[in-house]
């Protein structure tokens, strides 16, 4: 019986014990929070400490920060020009009539409406397909000043136009003028040489002429 007494001071010592806090780690910051083991009340303040990191870790969560992908329509329009660079006589601004001004709505640098484009007919290939079909072409004229610079390594001509080295295909001629209204530009059609050939007969060298008869002779 007298081991299972407990003296006054022995209980005073318990309740020490038990009213020391106990620190425990939360969240990756390595934030400290007293636990208590006193009163329920204690315990529900230490729980409500504890939601509080746990809203602002949800609040700068990357699921709630807007993406990168949507676009921002208020950010300003930067247009890199220079001096050389060739200004447009007509710009489409969508009060076109009759073709879908599509300069509009394609994203294309304005200064491409300022360009000139030459639609014309390549000549056939010197080979035996001389009947194959030939495409109608389009490419757009040389920038001299601003864009051509000499090539310090080889000496050859370098360029800083993006649209020296391209060209479109089309079926037909209507097709490439279709194209340069829709799409804004300056453009004339080179019209091909065609060769005209005489119908000849061998037959032709014997018949009769009133003139001199021609003699071609060799020596």
């Amino acid at each position: 019986m007298s081991a299972l007494r407990i003296t006054t001071a022995s209980a005073a010592r318990m309740l020490r014990t038990n009213a020391i806090p106990r620190a425990s780690v939360i969240g990756p910051g390595a934030q400290f929070r007293a636990v208590s083991s006193g009163t329920p009340n204690d315990s529900v303040q230490s729980a409500e400490s504890a939601r509080v990191p746990e809203k602002l870790a949800k609040e700068d969560s990357p699921m709630n920060t807007p993406k990168r992908n949507s676009p921002d329509y208020d950010v300003p329009i930067d247009i890199a020009t220079s001096t050389w660079t060739p200004v447009p006589k007509h710009i489409q601004n969508g009060s076109e009539e009759g073709i879908l001004p599509a300069a509009v709505v394609s994203g294309a640098p304005m200064e491409l409406q300022a360009r000139t484009v030459r639609i014309f007919l390549p000549s056939k290939p010197a080979t035996q397909s001389s009947n194959s079909r030939v495409l109608w072409r389009m490419d757009w004229d040389v920038l001299e000043k601003g864009h051509r610079w000499e090539n310090q390594l080889m000496g050859w001509q370098s360029s800083g136009d993006y649209m020296q080295g391209t060209h479109l295909t089309f079926r037909t001629k209507e097709e490439a003028i279709h194209f340069a209204e829709k799409q804004g530009y300056e453009y004339f059609v080179q019209e091909p040489n065609q060769r005209h050939f005489t119908p000849k007969a061998y037959a032709n060298n014997f018949l009769y002429s009133p003139g001199k008869l021609k003699i071609v002779r060799t020596k």
